[in-house]
């Protein structure tokens, strides 16, 4: 009788059991979409602020967003292992032949376009330079403050790590004047920092130092520099309307990357990246709209 008990108790529990998971599967019809977007840390803020308001509004859709540089968001996606990949360089050659071979078509979608500011410490008195200056700046050309018209200061150069976008986008335009045949490098004494915000606390900190950094992400308090194309051109500040003229010289295109076209919330959340709306947070986040500009 006691086991007769026990086992009818049991089949209660299993029934009610069953009853309640069945209940818990009806409540969970509607699932969610998940999105892992990864990538460039110049567009990782502007990234957050897109999937912040994107989900707001779109309560089944869950985006996750992270950092590590362009490598790191373009080798996830040859590795399949993210859903879109941010970028602050276009994808190369060899990078679109790995993920071929994985079985992967990497599609590019240009979502802003961001302007380079090159800024040291405001007690610098230097405030223009021309490209081939920064250039011989960087490669260990010029090494003192006094040859370009500061104090008699070591200059200490401060760049992103090599596994950003920002570096190598920097190193082919402002280093190697957009020549492919140009083979000029950063100095070796190049303090290589892992951030933006390491760039940008560094010459905050430091009157000698000159670094570089996505002009979204440039603080009131540091300098900017004006920079002209060559010796006796105009110099210019980067600005929205600057990179949409094309008067500022160190401006580009910012991407993701899907595996394929994309299907589903993927693409619905990239139709939505490139409307009125989110072109709107671009421009509220110091970055320039590529609904502005024609190039």
């Amino acid at each position: 009788m006691k086991f007769t008990h026990l086992l009818a108790v049991f089949l209660i529990l299993l029934l009610a059991a069953c009853g309640g998971g069945s209940g818990g599967e009806n409540s969970q019809t509607e699932t969610s979409a998940y999105i892992e977007n990864k990538g460039s840390d110049t567009i990782v803020n502007l990234a957050l602020a897109w999937a912040e308001a994107y989900q707001g509004a779109h309560p089944d859709v869950r985006i996750s967003v992270t950092g590590g540089g362009s490598g790191t968001g373009i080798a996830a996606l040859i590795n399949g292992t993210v859903d879109v990949a941010n970028a602050s360089r276009r994808i190369k050659d060899e990078e679109t032949q790995d993920a071929q071979s994985n079985g992967i078509n990497p599609v590019e979608f240009i979502i802003a376009r961001d302007a380079i500011a090159v800024i040291v410490h405001p007690d610098n008195p230097v405030s223009e330079l021309t490209l081939q200056q920064i250039s011989d700046i960087y490669s260990g050309k010029i090494n003192n403050w006094a040859e370009v018209g500061g104090q008699d200061r070591p200059i200490v150069r401060l760049s992103r790590e090599t596994n950003s976008g920002t570096h190598v986008y920097f190193l082919e335009t402002v280093l190697r004047l957009g020549d492919k045949n140009n083979t000029t490098l950063f100095s070796m004494d190049t303090l290589l920092l892992p951030s933006s915000e390491g760039i940008i606390n560094e010459v905050r900190q430091n009157p000698n130092t000159i670094g570089y950094d996505g002009l979204g992400y440039v603080p009131d308090d540091l300098k900017i520099i004006a920079v002209a194309e060559a010796e006796g051109g105009d110099y210019i500040l980067p600005s929205i309307s600057t990179v949409n003229d094309k008067s500022y010289p160190i401006a580009r295109d910012l991407y993701m990357y899907t595996a394929g076209e994309p299907t589903g919330a993927v693409k619905d959340y990239l139709d939505w990246i490139l409307s009125p709306e989110a072109q709107q947070i671009v421009a509220e986040l110091g970055f320039v709209p590529i609904l502005t500009y024609n190039p």
